[in-house]
């Protein structure tokens, strides 16, 4: 008798260990250089009304925010580190969760570094950049114990405790200017990603979105050309046109209204995706 009590509570132990993760909880994965990080400077109104249902992991302690690494918050600005300022990923949350039924939440993980390559997320060949980059970017580097893409899937495997993820959205390619081979340099990270985390690529699309448009003056629109071919390269990808998004003086940056039209058409294309 004492056997079958035994046997039918390791039966039921897988059941009662996934309980808390919310189906309806719906988790976004972020990384990239300083238009992800976010450049524009967080106005007043970007602080208010924010959504509860719409929450960020910190990815770092911020004890001026009374934040702690690891911990879910509701989105109030920055979504990144602790100083940093408004981003896409600002306003692809706020969209998703208008258009989302009540009972889903929303929750952003972003873990970006200003100015970086591509190469900062190669989770094999990392170091190698990390010894060749500009001082100036160390501090933020460091800030992630020396390994962004580590600290992401650290994060996303507590999230993973949650919630689920739906998808990857990166911003990245300023800094990686008329570069042939960024195309396949995404496509390693993004199965990196996946096959730590122990996802399917569709059911989780990467989406990434283009510079700053030529339209806008924007001093790295050729590499929206690259940009452009990413899905010929990944099946389970789209890429987010800026044309139209107003930028920063730098013509580098996207100021607060581009930001929040380039996040809502990230969202329009999540929401799309997942029909």
């Amino acid at each position: 008798m004492k056997n079958k009590i035994i046997l039918s509570a390791i039966f039921f132990l897988p059941a009662f260990a996934s309980f808390s993760q919310d189906k309806n909880f719906y988790i976004f994965l972020a990384f990239g250089q300083s238009n992800m990080e976010g450049n524009a400077p967080v106005r007043p109104e970007d602080t208010v009304g924010v959504d509860s249902r719409f929450k960020v992991m910190e990815a770092v302690d911020c004890p001026d925010l009374n934040r702690t690494k690891g911990k879910w918050y509701t989105a109030i600005p920055p979504l990144c580190r602790c100083h940093t300022g408004l981003t896409l990923t600002d306003f692809f949350g706020r969209t998703m969760v208008a258009n989302l039924p009540k009972d889903v939440r929303v929750g952003i993980i972003n873990v970006s570094v200003g100015g970086c390559k591509i190469e900062l997320f190669d989770k094999d060949n990392y170091q190698s950049y990390v010894a060749t980059a500009p001082s100036w970017m160390l501090g933020m580097i460091k800030e992630y114990d020396g390994n962004p893409y580590a600290r992401l899937v650290e994060m996303a495997k507590l999230a993973q405790k949650d919630g689920v993820i739906k998808g990857i959205l990166l911003h990245q390619g300023e800094s990686n200017p008329n570069d042939s081979l960024w195309t396949k340099k995404v496509k390693v990270v993004y199965e990196n990603l996946l096959k730590d985390l122990h996802l399917k690529a569709k059911q989780v699309p990467l989406l990434a979105g283009e510079t700053v448009n030529a339209d806008q003056g924007g001093i790295c629109a050729g590499m929206n050309k690259i940009i452009a071919t990413l899905p010929q390269t990944i099946k389970h990808s789209c890429v987010i046109s800026s044309a139209g998004c107003a930028d920063a003086a730098d013509n580098l940056h996207f100021n607060a209204e581009g930001y929040k039209e380039l996040g809502k058409r990230f969202a329009e294309k999540m929401l799309s995706l997942m029909k």
